[in-house]
């Protein structure tokens, strides 16, 4: 995306909506309905193993993203999806949200302790400190722990 071509465009006018599974996805589409996105697009990762045997096999991964997107578009119905498959995750979301042409990043933090943050690489930093485009970090319900 062009930096310059940026403040000429609504930075909710399609939003790339990062999600781990169904609970966290509609969780995640919740927290973003208030903002009213113009589009909104799903994408689930599959983590793979990059040589090493995937996290979890592929079948089960796509399962759980149409599970993902079934429950984003409970609340955005015409919500599009986007599966993408990555062993990093951060860069999984960048590439898709080039690809797709996203105004913007939406996402959730996953939360955890600290150790917890240091084991996943803290993907929330690398979200916000290194997109080339806008990243909203949405509120977590006090129910979401």
């Amino acid at each position: 995306m062009n930096p310059t071509t940026a403040d000429d465009r609504d930075l909710l006018a399609h939003v790339l909506l990062p999600v781990a599974n169904e609970a966290d996805a509609r969780a995640s589409a919740r927290a973003l309905e208030s903002y009213r996105p113009e589009r909104v697009t799903t994408l689930h990762v599959v983590e793979k193993g990059g040589g090493a045997p995937d996290k979890t096999p592929v079948s089960q991964s796509e399962a759980l993203a149409e599970e993902s997107y079934d429950a984003v578009r409970s609340v955005f119905p015409d919500a599009d999806d986007h599966t993408a498959y990555a062993r990093d995750v951060v860069g999984a979301i960048f590439d898709a949200a080039a690809e797709i042409d996203a105004t913007a990043i939406a996402f959730r933090s996953r939360g955890g302790n600290r150790i917890m943050q240091f084991l996943s690489g803290d993907r929330s930093l690398k979200l916000v400190t290194q997109a080339d485009r806008p990243v909203i970090a949405l509120p977590r319900a006090d129910s979401d722990g």
